[in-house]
């Protein structure tokens, strides 16, 4: 299960940003997740859960938002979506194919896993 390898990052990056602002609570953190990531959102939030016991983000809201994925065509030119029917067998198939001239395609974007927002509880300013 990758899911909880990859939520252990996300987590020790949040946890060090909070250290940082000295915030009493981590109340909400949004991730955006790459079509291509391979990674099952249940298993994060499990894994969320989990590795957030005991800490400033324990009880705080998970959101989790899907970049679609774009593949390039090297021999067409295609930049673009990919189209993933119900039968392929797998998606990866899919997106190794330019589905216009059906040439291998690279990814180029929806393998990413970002830490789009954090909102934390962080004590006022002194001026």
């Amino acid at each position: 299960m990758h899911e909880f390898s990859v939520m252990t990052q996300i987590v020790e990056s949040i946890l060090e940003e909070a250290t940082k602002r000295d915030a009493s609570k981590v109340e909400q953190v949004e991730l955006e997740i790459g079509e291509f990531t391979m990674l099952g959102e249940e298993q994060l939030r499990f894994a969320y859960e989990v590795l957030s016991k005991d800490t400033v983000l324990q009880g705080s809201t998970l959101k989790i938002g899907q970049k679609k994925g774009k593949v390039k065509c090297a021999a067409c030119g295609f930049e673009g979506d990919v189209a993933i029917t119900e039968d392929s067998p797998h998606q990866i198939i899919a997106i190794l194919e330019c589905p216009r001239c059906h040439a291998p395609a690279e990814i180029i974007e929806g393998r990413e896993c970002v830490i789009r927002n954090i909102r934390m509880v962080v004590p006022d300013v002194q001026a």
